[in-house]
């Protein structure tokens, strides 16, 4: 079998070959934010580490969801998650 050599930042065109799923089931479950990557105006990137990354950790990345249901009802929630993307100098919501 012939080895393909993949660039470090792929299109959703590429990370659906790499990864054997619709590009449909990928977009959706990027805009849901199950799936790493960044929309840059109407076009996906997603860094091939990361996707290697979330593969071998969904088991965990599950368990850490579920953990973070528990901070749901803490009134200083809110306030934490503002300072945190304002000390990154980002929006909540993408653009």
């Amino acid at each position: 079998m012939e080895q393909v050599t993949l660039p470090e930042v792929l299109t959703l065109e590429e990370v659906s070959e790499y990864l054997r799923l619709p590009i449909e089931t990928l977009q959706r479950q990027a805009l849901q934010g199950k799936l790493p990557g960044r929309k840059i105006e109407n076009e996906w990137r997603f860094l091939k580490v990361a996707i290697d990354d979330w593969l071998r950790s969904q088991g965990s990345r599950s368990t850490l969801l579920q953990q973070a249901g528990a901070f749901a009802d803490d009134a200083s929630l809110t306030e934490l998650r503002e300072n945190i993307y304002q000390a990154r100098g980002r929006s909540e919501v993408d653009e």
